[in-house]
């Protein structure tokens, strides 16, 4: 199924440009032309004596593509991280019996979450130990 995407003019310069990079440095061809630049670079040090300047040239360069990226990649999670609740909670919302109360659990503090985590914890485990115990027998 193809993905559907929203026209461009529906998405800020910010969100086109953070997906482009981001789908443009998740591909292989991108790592493999990162490795070859590295490689050129190492393959230059003689011939440029091995110097400060040849080292400044990559930390600076590799220092300012991680600092860029950082903003990208956080960007990119934070959507796929919003769109995601939502999709989780519409699904909530339509399920018969759901507990609605769980619709914004990701805005919860850390002893609250961990106190439904231990609650659903232990109905897993009850729930393994009647899949593990044998069926009754009938009488006959």
């Amino acid at each position: 199924m193809a993905k559907r995407r929203m026209p461009q003019s529906d998405r800020s310069l910010f969100t086109r440009l953070s997906q482009a990079v981001a789908h443009w440095a998740g591909r292989p061809q991108t790592f493999m032309g990162a490795a070859a630049l590295i490689v050129i670079w190492a393959l230059s040090g003689p011939f440029f004596g091995y110097n400060d300047t040849w080292q400044l040239v990559v930390n600076t360069s590799t220092t300012i593509v991680t600092f860029l990226m950082v903003f990208i990649i956080q960007n990119s999670q934070n959507r796929d991280t919003a769109a995601m609740q939502i999709k989780l909670d519409e699904l909530i919302c339509k399920l018969e019996g759901a507990r609605e109360e769980l619709l914004d659990l990701e805005e919860l503090d850390e002893d609250k979450l961990e106190a439904i985590r231990n609650e659903f914890e232990a109905l897993a485990a009850k729930a393994r130990k009647l899949a593990a115990s044998p069926p009754e027998k009938s009488p006959a």
